[in-house]
């Protein structure tokens, strides 16, 4: 018995040292232990079908191509300081120049929409700019060219020369995009590289922004900032569905509210440009102003419909027509206007040339007028 236990010592003291020694020199080949003996760790397998159902690389991967980096650059001329005129700076610093030029840089973003290199931005982006340089996500670059803008809409489209075929952006159905909508933003914020954020679709038809002439905006809050102007929001497929254009920010970055022109908007513009160089539109020459519950009791109105004309310009075909300061507008070809936003937006979709009817209040007494459509003037340099 004596000798039985002696072998039962010796054998568990010849495997307690085997263990001391493997856990010491090679703690791998002990189960359940992470390399190097640190912790244990569960690794997933590869993230396939239903596992990416959250992810929206794919929409990223299709729309990423088209998007560009637009950098711009403009010749400012600036006026010398007046103290320069002074006989006593003179005899020191000697004549200078009248002017200096300095040289102001942008950034912004673009979409290419056609294989042959159009690409589609804000007007804000290129404005005033002197040279025009995109590049392209596979760092490319080329020199590009202003084909038309359209101030209004805050939408302009440029043209590079290239021969081979560009990557290009698929556009969405003009009534596919709804409130709570899942979409991604990219550009180049801040000038940093290409980036992709996203959000939601926070609300549809925005206006009254004070941003352009023409608001429709889609409101997001997928983070938009300085850099990402012209360029791309896609919904969850990747499909364009709007162009970033604005923030609403009181620190000059992105503070959830950003601002979208619809891609509806976006194409009949472009289609425009491309086709005629410019955006007509129609015009009838009147100043307008909203209608408050003030003054609709004033003209002794049942609501706030209705646009009030408050001036009219002398020579346009309003002035021709008889439409006169303080009617109210209440109809256009038989159809109500809402407000004095909706009235310059339906006016403006009437083609130049032709008549169109228009309901008024005047003196409490209803009156119609045909009036002759204008061309709307180009406005000036913002």
């Amino acid at each position: 018995m004596k000798r039985l236990w002696l072998i039962f010592a010796q054998t568990v003291t010849i495997c307690v040292a085997m263990l001391f020694t493997v856990q010491t020199l090679k703690p791998e080949w002990i189960g359940n232990r992470a390399p190097g003996g640190v912790v244990t760790i569960q690794q997933a397998a590869d993230s396939t079908g239903a596992a990416r159902a959250n992810s929206y690389a794919d929409a990223a991967r299709k729309a990423v191509p088209a998007v560009v980096h637009i950098y711009t650059s403009q010749e400012v001329h600036v006026q010398r300081n007046p103290l320069l005129d002074d006989p006593f700076f003179r005899h020191f610093f000697g004549d200078r120049d009248d002017e200096q030029t300095q040289q102001r840089t942008g950034l912004g973003s673009g979409v290419i929409v056609s294989s042959d290199g159009y690409i589609l931005t804000n007007n804000h982006v290129v404005d005033g700019a002197d040279q025009i340089e995109v590049a392209l996500n596979d760092d490319r670059k080329f020199k590009a060219r202003v084909v038309g803008t359209d101030p209004d809409s805050d939408l302009a489209v440029l043209r590079i020369d290239t021969d081979k075929k560009l990557p290009v952006i698929t556009f969405a159905s003009s009534d596919s995009i709804r409130v709570g909508d899942v979409v991604l933003a990219i550009g180049n914020p801040f000038g940093v590289g290409q980036t992709v954020t996203s959000g939601i679709v926070s609300a549809l038809g925005r206006s009254h922004l004070g941003i352009n002439t023409f608001e429709n905006f889609i409101q997001t809050d997928a983070p938009i900032n300085p850099g990402n102007s012209g360029g791309a929001l896609v919904d969850a497929t990747g499909n364009l569905v709007g162009i970033n254009t604005a923030i609403y920010s009181q620190s000059g970055g992105s503070m959830g509210i950003g601002f979208a022109i619809p891609v509806s908007l976006a194409r009949s513009v472009m289609d425009q440009i491309i086709r005629n160089g410019s955006v007509v539109r129609g015009w009838i020459g009147v100043e307008v102003q909203e209608m408050t519950p003030e003054l609709a009791e004033s003209f002794r109105l049942p609501n706030t419909s209705g646009a009030l004309i408050a001036g009219v310009m002398r020579g346009s075909p309003a002035d021709k027509g008889g439409i006169r300061p303080g009617d109210v507008l209440t109809t256009i070809n038989g159809k109500p206007i809402g407000d004095a936003q909706s009235m310059l937006s339906r006016i403006a979709e009437l083609p130049p040339g032709e008549s169109a009817r228009f309901g008024l209040l005047r003196n409490g007494k209803t009156v119609e007028m045909e009036i002759s459509i204008g061309r709307r003037p180009r406005p000036g340099r913002r």
